[in-house]
């Protein structure tokens, strides 16, 4: 290979590298970032809104959506092509609000530390839909990689200061119906004429969520929008703020999409794990919950549980 060829293929290599570093550095921060703005508008801001909240952000990422793939061309337009699919993705679209809801109000609850942690059960809930809907049964060293990702909850709600009932039931229902429309996507889409790609699928679901959310917002949170206008008179920040959120909670979706496009299946499953650490110690520095060694020590079983989870199914696949 002459010097040349070499010389442009490493500015190419560096190059990649440096594209994918800002998928990831944008993932993490759109993550990161709609999740402390979730609890600060929710839990310290005084806009006790969570279905308002997350109608907001199924609506940007509806607008969102329709720009990036009919207007910017990011992936290619897939049409819904019958009634049974569209009605599939309606399924999908009312499974994923019932997770955002149900973690949005734990938000008011938690502590952001907390419910990382029950959030960090997914595969426990994954692999129980999985066997109960598909019969798909894993390696006996995938399940018991599992027992450590359990107690480790259950060891850091015996030391969570802040631990709400309420509050807790509401986290591990958002993650369970996270799990269950894990599953649920792979069963509904699965036939190859069928098939979307997350982007595609966002589009079409991000419209049927919103059209749920409104009655929804309007008959459980019936002060919502005079509540709203109030606070927007009162804090000049609010509109921003609620702008920000909505467009992080797009952004989060298009990075991981992109970051699944660009890295392997592995590297994304060790990013996503250390973004929950990550998040955990972003929001003790900001939002000063106490914490207590029995909380960090269950919360750190939950992590190594969800790794050693990964890697046995990787190895037993």
């Amino acid at each position: 290979m002459s010097s040349s060829s070499a010389s442009s293929a490493s500015s190419s290599s560096k190059k990649q590298t440096l594209f994918i570093t800002s998928l990831i550095i944008l993932w993490y921060s759109s993550n990161i970032g709609v999740l402390l703005l979730n609890k600060y508008l929710l839990s310290n801001y005084g806009f006790r809104f969570p279905i308002f909240l997350t109608m907001c952000h199924m609506s940007a990422c509806a607008i969102l959506s329709y720009l990036s793939i009919v207007f910017f061309k990011i992936v290619p337009l897939q049409a819904v092509k019958s009634s049974p699919q569209l009605l599939k993705i309606a399924t999908l679209s009312i499974v994923f609000c019932g997770s955002v809801v149900g973690g949005n109000i734990s938000l008011r609850y938690l502590p952001v530390s907390f419910n990382q942690a029950v959030g960090a059960t997914t595969p426990f809930f994954t692999a129980v839909f999985a066997y109960l809907m598909t019969f798909k049964r894993e390696a006996w060293v995938t399940y018991a990689a599992l027992v450590p990702v359990v107690a480790g909850v259950i060891i850091a709600s015996g030391g969570e200061p802040g631990f709400h009932l309420y509050g807790f039931i509401m986290c591990i229902s958002a993650t369970a119906a996270r799990a269950f429309k894990s599953v649920l996507q792979g069963i509904l889409l699965s036939s190859e004429g069928e098939k979307l790609n997350s982007m595609n699928l966002l589009l079409y679901m991000s419209p049927i969520a919103v059209l749920v959310l409104l009655p929804a917002a309007l008959i459980m949170e019936p002060n919502v929008l005079e509540a709203t206008l109030s606070l927007g008179r009162q804090h000049k920040f609010m509109w921003v703020l609620l702008l920000l959120n909505s467009t992080m909670a797009y952004s989060a979706n298009l990075s991981n999409f992109l970051v699944t496009k660009h890295t392997s299946a592995l590297t994304l499953q060790v990013l996503g794990n250390a973004k929950g650490a990550v998040a955990v110690v972003i929001s003790i520095f900001i939002f000063r919950n106490p914490v207590t060694f029995v909380g960090i020590a269950g919360y750190t079983m939950t992590v190594l549980g969800v790794v050693a989870y990964g890697e046995a199914k990787r190895r037993f696949r």
